[in-house]
């Protein structure tokens, strides 16, 4: 959305919007965060409430697309909650617009200090998040009854995969798959693309889109379905979870947010980090971002305080350790790292090395335009209506077009 179409919906939309509110006892947060995480937090909150008598803390759910633009709105018209929760790839377009605040000046050095650095979302010079997790990546899930040991490379990937997908009484359809995941979409494309060299966008924003790691990572998912039949002919992201739930498919390309939705169906679960790509030599190397908290630039300077005071207390070691045992999740306080608890954990432990080997999501708004550019030509593809040359090739010239249109 233009900054001008923008406003007009601001003129539109703002008496619809959820008012700022200026009572100084009175917390508000809009997130996304999906059932589990939400009892947590719930648990969270109430604990608060019971330190600071008098406060109210309310955390409203919203799906990911609605608090982004409802926030943008809402906020642009002076108004929207006190705390806005996601994942950091949303600090861009909220800092564009000026409707975040810097944090740097609000909290002591020392205590910054101690969370790992990647859990703090720097733009242009300030502080604009501060992450209770770590991740929001796809690594590698496998189910240890069908399969003891993970691949480490793309051709044992391939190899176990094969063995793996069965017809198991002889009809003609495949009753388990050795590999399952939402590869029509994007962003569960990445680890491919860079796995064989590839990458989105260069460091000043411009997209990246027409090269090597492009075609060969299209074309290797190619091969995975039609050469090597190990995935199902269509798996959108709903399908490839109820394979793997179901106990139909050997491995799963998914995230840290579904680990513990699998432990709760029965799956004996096993997290490895991706394989690396023997032609390249190359990890596959999915995108990792932190999540977390930002204050909304209309919070006014009598509030901060116990606005800031919330921020101190969610992410407290002993509640982050609350979510990462119950989640299997990385926490962001480094001390955390050296807790029995964490290192004893295998799931958590592989997916630290995961998050080592991927590469940070690019916070910048022109991410928006790219992943728009890149879903119709990737899905082309799969539907046989376009090589993967012509695919990368019209991917970077609708990127180009589309970071245009942003901008103008």
């Amino acid at each position: 959305m233009t900054l001008s179409r923008l406003s007009a919906a601001v003129l539109a939309l703002a008496c619809l919007s959820c008012g700022t509110n200026s009572d100084p006892n009175r917390i508000v947060i809009w997130h996304q965060m999906r059932v589990d995480e939400r009892l947590i937090l719930e648990d969270q909150v109430n604990r608060f409430m019971s330190l600071h008598p008098g406060v109210k803390v309310e955390a409203i759910y919203k799906e990911t697309e609605e608090l982004r633009s409802g926030f943008i709105i809402a906020a642009i018209a002076g108004q929207g909650p006190d705390l806005v929760y996601g994942p950091s790839d949303q600090v861009g377009p909220f800092q564009v617009m000026d409707i975040i605040k810097p944090l740097e000046t609000m909290f002591e050095p020392g205590w910054l200090a101690g969370f790992n650095p990647k859990a703090l979302t720097w733009y242009k010079g300030h502080l604009y998040q501060i992450a209770d997790k770590l991740g929001n990546h796809l690594a590698l899930v496998y189910n240890k009854k069908l399969l003891q040991s993970p691949p480490q490379t793309d051709r044992e990937l391939i190899d176990l995969g094969r063995a793996l997908t069965l017809d198991k009484n002889g009809d003609g359809r495949i009753d388990q798959y050795g590999l399952v995941w939402n590869y029509t979409e994007p962003f569960f494309f990445i680890p491919f693309m860079t796995g064989f060299g590839g990458w989105v966008m260069d460091e000043q924003g411009n997209p990246t889109l027409n090269n090597r790691g492009t075609v060969s990572g299209l074309r290797f998912i190619e091969e995975l379905r039609d050469k090597y039949r190990m995935i199902p002919a269509e798996a959108d992201y709903n399908i490839a979870d109820a394979l793997f739930k179901d106990g139909k498919a050997a491995m799963i390309i998914n995230g840290d947010w579904s680990w513990s939705g699998y432990r709760k169906a029965g799956i004996d679960l096993g997290v490895a980090p991706l394989p690396k790509i023997t032609e390249t030599g190359l990890w596959c190397a999915p995108m990792v971002s932190p999540k977390g908290y930002s204050i909304n630039t209309n919070v006014t300077t009598d509030k901060l305080p116990i606005v800031a005071e919330f921020i101190r207390f969610i992410m407290a070691p002993e509640n982050q350790l609350q979510t990462a045992i119950a989640l299997e999740t990385m926490p962001t306080w480094k001390a955390l790292y050296d807790d029995p608890r964490i290192k004893g954990d295998e799931i958590l432990m592989n997916s630290e090395q995961q998050i080592e080997r991927g590469k940070p999501m690019p916070v910048v708004p022109e991410l928006r335009a790219i992943w728009d550019a890149m879903r119709p030509s990737y899905q082309a593809v799969l539907g046989g209506a376009k090589t993967p040359e012509q695919a990368a090739w019209d991917m970077q010239k609708l990127a180009l077009q589309k970071i245009a249109e942003m901008n103008e």
